[in-house]
C-alpha cells in the first residue's frame, strides 16, 4: 500500500508534484494552510524552489524525505512550498526578507521561518544540510532553535518583525525627478562600470560562478552602435565595447556553457572559463542569448555566431516547444541522481561511436586528448581548438553520433509548464533570430507561441500566468505583460499580422490599467486586485531576467511612436522619472531601463512600409539588414479589409500608394515625421545614417588552463 500524498498532489507544478510523496505535511501557498498557522499559533516554514535547481533536490533527499526530520516539521510547523516560477511575487518578496535579514543575496533553495498572523520572516536562509558541515548548523537543530526561540521570544521577535516592516517602507519609496533632469550620465557611468567588472582573460563580468548576463552585453553591443551612429559625439566608435561582448558570446559559445551536441546554454558556469556548467537549462537564459548572438551577428557576421544562435533555435524547437505551440519552461540539471550525468563522457565510449578519422579530428576539438575535465575522470565538451572549414562536416557527422547516443540515455526531468514571461523572451529571440537568419521556421515558432498564449492563457482580458496539463491559472504579473508586449512588437517587425497589434494594443491597455503606479509612475510587479502581501515591489532593476518595469517602460515608448498614442509616451516618462534615483545610484544594474532613457533622449526612428505584397519584402529586408537599435520597422503590406476596419492611431494615415508595385516609406524620429520616401534609392541613403555596418571581427575562444 502505498503512503498517503501531501497536499501537493492536487497542484500542475512538477516542482510542487516532485514532493507530494515526501513524509512532509507541505500546503501550497493558501488560505488553507495560513489560516492553519494562525488557528495553531504555529510558525510556518516557507520553503522556495524550482524543478531544474540541483540544491533544491539535495536538500529535498537529505531531509524531505527523512521520516524523522519531517516528522519534526510536521510537529512544529506548517510546511508551505513555493514553486518560485509559478509565484515570483512570493519569491521577489521572501528573497528581499532574506537579504535584509542576513544582509546576503539569496538563493534557491530558499528557506523563511515566518510568523503566521502577518507572515513577516524572522529567520531566513538557503540550503541546510542534514548533516553538520563547516558553519552550517543542521536542519534538525535549525528546527528545534527556531521553534523554541519563536514561543520564547515573543517580544523580541515583534520588535524585529517592525524593524523589517520599516524597512520595507523605505524600500517602497519613490521621489521621481522632473524631465528636464534626466540626462546621459547614468548611461556613461555604467559603461565604466562594467568596463572596471569585465574579465579581460576569459569574458564576462566579474569571477565564478559566471552568468550570461544578456543584459548588460545588449548594453554594451549598443554602446558601441550609438558610439557609430551619433555623430555628435565626435568620437572614435566603442571598439572597446565591441570586444567585451564579442569575447564573452564567444567564450561561452564554445565553452562548456553551450551545450556542444544538442544546442541551447546553461545557467552559469561554475569556473572563470565557461567550461563546467551548472547544467540546468532555462528557457529565460536562452530566449535572451538567442537575441544577442544574433545582434552579434549582424554586427560582426562571424559564422560561429550564426551557429550558436541556428543551435540553440533548433534545440528549442526539438526539445523544448509544446505540440500546440508554447515553450516549455526547463530542463533539470541531474538525471539518475547525478548534476550533469547526462551529459559527460568517458573518452573510451567516443572513441566506440566514430570512426579513427572522426575521433581525431573531434578529440583535439574538445580536448579529449587532454586531462579529464569533470567529476569521475569525464569529460564535458568546451572547444579547445578550431577546426578547419574542411574538417567541419566530418566534426558534425561526429557530433551527430554522439547527439544520437546521448539521447538514448536517461534524460534529465523537463518542466513542462507554459510561462507566459518566459516564452515572451523566447519569441522575441525566435523572432529577431528569423529575421536575421532568414529562417521562416523560426518566425513560424514563434507565432504558434503566441497564438497559444492568446488563445489559451488570455481569458476576459487578463493574462495568467502558467499553462499546465489543459489547466491555465494564476493571476499574471508585470513580466507577463511587459516581455510578451515587447515580444509582439519584435514580431510585428518580421510579419506583421493585424491580430498581433491588437493584441500588443490589448495587453499595453491592461498593463496600464492593472499594474501602473498613477501617483508616482512606474510599475508594480503585481495587479492592483492581486493578493495583499507584506510588500508589493517595483520592478527596475535586471536580474536574470530583464526587469519588468523597465521592459515595460521601453515598449510603451515604442508602442506609443508606432501610434502617436500619448497615454503610452506619457506613462513610459513618468516611469523613467520614478526610477532616475535608482539609475543615479547603480546604473549598470538598470541596463534595460538605461536602454528607456536612452530611447527618451534619442528617440526612436520609426519606419512604416506600405505597397502590395509582391514588393514590399525588399524594402523591409533593406531596413532590417544592418544592426540599427534605435530603430523599429512595420512593413504593411496593403489590405482591402482596412476599408472596413483602418489601422488603429497614426498607422491609418499610413497609406499605401496607389500605384501598383510601388512603395511608400513613412519615417518617423520621435514626434518628427519627414515626407514618405518613394524610391528605394532614397530609402537606402536615409537609413545608412542610423546603422551600423556590417564588418568583420574575430576573437579566439578562450583557452581554459
Amino acid at each position: 500500500m502505498s503512503a498517503p500524498r501531501n497536499a501537493l498532489a492536487a497542484e500542475t507544478s512538477p516542482y510542487l508534484l516532485q514532493h507530494a510523496d515526501n513524509p512532509v505535511h507541505w500546503y501550497p501557498w493558501g488560505e488553507a494552510a495560513l489560516e492553519r498557522a494562525r488557528a495553531e499559533d504555529k510558525p510556518i516554514l516557507l520553503s522556495i524552489g524550482y524543478s531544474a535547481c540541483h540544491w533544491c533536490h539535495v536538500m529535498a533527499h537529505e531531509s524531505f524525505e527523512d521520516a524523522a526530520t519531517a516528522a519534526r516539521m510536521n510537529r512544529d510547523f506548517i510546511n508551505i512550498k513555493v514553486d518560485r516560477e509559478e509565484r515570483p511575487d512570493l519569491d521577489k518578496t521572501y528573497q528581499l526578507a532574506h537579504q535584509l535579514l542576513t544582509q546576503r543575496s539569496g538563493g534557491w533553495p530558499l528557506t523563511i521561518f515566518m510568523t503566521p498572523d502577518d507572515h513577516r520572516p524572522f529567520f531566513a536562509g538557503t540550503y541546510f544540510p542534514k548533516e553538520a558541515r563547516a558553519a552550517m548548523p543542521t536542519f534538525t537543530e535549525l528546527l528545534e532553535g527556531i521553534s523554541n526561540y519563536y514561543h520564547s521570544n515573543r517580544t523580541e521577535l515583534r520588535e524585529q518583525n517592525a524593524r523589517l516592516a520599516t524597512a520595507f517602507e523605505r524600500l517602497a519609496e519613490v521621489s521621481p525627478c522632473t524631465p528636464e533632469t534626466l540626462t546621459k550620465a547614468p548611461i556613461a557611468a555604467a559603461r565604466d562600470r562594467l568596463r572596471e567588472m569585465f574579465d579581460r582573460v576569459s569574458g564576462g563580468f566579474g569571477k565564478a560562478p559566471k552568468f550570461p548576463h544578456p543584459t548588460n552585453l545588449d548594453f554594451l553591443l549598443r554602446s558601441y552602435a550609438h558610439s557609430v551612429t551619433d555623430s555628435a559625439q565626435h568620437r572614435e566608435p566603442d571598439e572597446d565595447a565591441l570586444a567585451m561582448v564579442m569575447m564573452t558570446v564567444m567564450a561561452m559559445g564554445n565553452g562548456g556553457m553551450n551545450d556542444q551536441l544538442a544546442g541551447g546554454f546553461c545557467r552559469y558556469s561554475v569556473d572563470n572559463h565557461w567550461m563546467i556548467p551548472h547544467f540546468e537549462k532555462m528557457l529565460y537564459d536562452n530566449g535572451p542569448l538567442l537575441s544577442t548572438c544574433v545582434d552579434l551577428f549582424q554586427v560582426c557576421s562571424a559564422p560561429d555566431l550564426a551557429r550558436f544562435a541556428n543551435e540553440t533555435a533548433a534545440w528549442v524547437m526539438r526539445d523544448m516547444q509544446a505540440p500546440e505551440g508554447g515553450y516549455y519552461a526547463s530542463l533539470d540539471a541531474d538525471s539518475e541522481g547525478e548534476e550533469g550525468r547526462f551529459y559527460v563522457w568517458q573518452t573510451e565510449a567516443v572513441a566506440e561511436l566514430l570512426s579513427a578519422h572522426e575521433y581525431a579530428v573531434l578529440a583535439p576539438h574538445f580536448g579529449l586528448d587532454r586531462a579529464a575535465n569533470f567529476e569521475r575522470k569525464a569529460w564535458h565538451l568546451h572547444v579547445y581548438e578550431p577546426v578547419a572549414d574542411r574538417q567541419r562536416p566530418v566534426l558534425d557527422a561526429a557530433r551527430a553520433k554522439l547527439l544520437a547516443a546521448r539521447n538514448a540515455r536517461v534524460w534529465p526531468v523537463r518542466d513542462d509548464k507554459i510561462l507566459v514571461s518566459w516564452n515572451a523572451l523566447m519569441i522575441k529571440g525566435m523572432s529577431r533570430a528569423g529575421g536575421v537568419l532568414g529562417d521562416a521556421a523560426l518566425l513560424d515558432s514563434a507565432e504558434r507561441a503566441v497564438n497559444f498564449i492568446r488563445e489559451h492563457m488570455w481569458i476576459e482580458r487578463r493574462l495568467v500566468a502558467v499553462y499546465k496539463d489543459g489547466r491555465a491559472h494564476l493571476p499574471a504579473y508585470l513580466d507577463d505583460y511587459a516581455l510578451l508586449l515587447e515580444a509582439l512588437l519584435c514580431l510585428l517587425e518580421r510579419r506583421w499580422r493585424r491580430t498581433h497589434l491588437d493584441f500588443a494594443i490589448a495587453l499595453a491597455d491592461a498593463l496600464l490599467e492593472h499594474f501602473e503606479d498613477p501617483d508616482k509612475g512606474g510599475f508594480f510587479f503585481t495587479a492592483h486586485d492581486h493578493e495583499t502581501l507584506i510588500f508589493r515591489s517595483r520592478s527596475t532593476m535586471d536580474e536574470a531576467m530583464p526587469a519588468g518595469g523597465a521592459v515595460a517602460t521601453l515598449a510603451l515608448q515604442r508602442l506609443g511612436h508606432l501610434l502617436g498614442e500619448m497615454r503610452y509616451l506619457q506613462s513610459s516618462e513618468r516611469a523613467i522619472t520614478a526610477a532616475w534615483s535608482a539609475l543615479e545610484q547603480t546604473p549598470h544594474a538598470h541596463a534595460t531601463m538605461l536602454r528607456a532613457l536612452d530611447e527618451f533622449l534619442n528617440r526612436p526612428q520609426t519606419i512604416v512600409i506600405r505597397a502590395d505584397a509582391c514588393c514590399i519584402e525588399q524594402w523591409q529586408q533593406c531596413a532590417l539588414r544592418n544592426y540599427a537599435p534605435r530603430r523599429q520597422v512595420f512593413a504593411i503590406a496593403r489590405d482591402d479589409s482596412e476599408q472596413d476596419e483602418p489601422l488603429p492611431g497614426l498607422l491609418r494615415h499610413r497609406i499605401a500608394p496607389s500605384t501598383p508595385a510601388t512603395a511608400l516609406a513613412y519615417v518617423c524620429s520621435g514626434y518628427h515625421c519627414d515626407a514618405p520616401v518613394a524610391t528605394l534609392a532614397d530609402f537606402e541613403t536615409l537609413l545608412a545614417a542610423t546603422e551600423v555596418p556590417e564588418r568583420s571581427i574575430s576573437i579566439a575562444p578562450s583557452k581554459p588552463i
